[in-house]
């Protein structure tokens, strides 16, 4: 069974620290989304169940190629990698389009993964704007998935309740963030990721209009706070001014 995992580099979100409610990004390392790695669980479960591989695929700036090694680690069998600059901050529908363009040169997916929404933007539209874009069945908000023959059952978490659902393969599925615990790799799986073999394109030998729209924020800034400035003279009255806020337990 051959499944492609969808995974987006964004900045570490730990490390990004705030100024003046601005966030700082400078020296900030890039990662992979946090669904993405629930995503990417899910198909090395999958695989490890019923054989095949996981193809890791993604579309950034050259920095890529260093932060998918994460994702080699973490199980995947291979990477497929889209490299150009001007992809970088650019909209889902272009995103889409290119990895779109990227699955149908991979061989016979059955199975392609996305987390339910990005660690940065979260609009969560990549996987069904995939979806649309090559005709394939979609189904979102995956708490497990099953493979039953040539069908996915996939029970969905929904706000009122849950949902089972048979969709035929090949398909695509989002997955929830509670779907797993994503593993963490051993340093004997780190130093094999860098051999694992990688396909790297440029945008051009896609030979397809991508789009050139942009996620452009006008405003980004953190909440503001007050600190009540409440001096106190003991370890006492710490604990009762704790206490009227309600940090501790009466």
């Amino acid at each position: 069974m051959n499944i492609v995992v969808a995974m987006k580099q964004i900045p570490d979100l730990q490390q990004i620290r705030i100024r003046n409610r601005q966030p700082i990004l400078d020296d900030v390392p890039l990662t992979l989304g946090n669904i993405d790695k629930n995503a990417l669980e899910a198909g090395v479960n999958l695989r490890d169940e019923l054989g095949g591989k996981v193809t890791v695929l993604s579309a950034g700036n050259e920095n890529i190629e260093d932060t998918v090694k994460e994702a080699l680690a973490a199980g995947a069998d291979e990477a497929f990698l889209v490299i150009d600059d001007s992809l970088e901050g650019a909209e889902s529908s272009v995103i889409a389009n290119v990895l779109a363009a990227s699955i149908k040169q991979i061989e016979e997916p059955s199975l392609i993964l996305f987390g339910e929404g990005s660690g940065d933007n979260y609009s969560g539209q990549v996987g069904s704007r995939v979806a649309e874009i090559l005709n394939l069945p979609q189904v979102s908000f995956a708490s497990s998935i099953e493979i039953k023959g040539n069908q996915a059952v996939v029970n969905r978490s929904l706000e009122d309740g849950e949902e089972i659902v048979q969709v035929d393969l090949p398909a695509v599925v989002a997955v929830l963030a509670d779907i797993n615990e994503p593993r963490i790799p051993s340093v004997t799986q780190i130093l094999k990721a860098g051999k694992k073999p990688k396909e790297v394109l440029e945008l051009d030998e896609l030979e397809i209009d991508a789009g050139k729209a942009m996620v452009i924020a006008a405003s980004n800034l953190a909440p503001e706070t007050e600190r009540k400035r409440v001096v106190v003279k003991s370890v006492d009255e710490l604990i009762q001014a704790l206490t009227t806020e309600g940090y501790v337990g009466r």
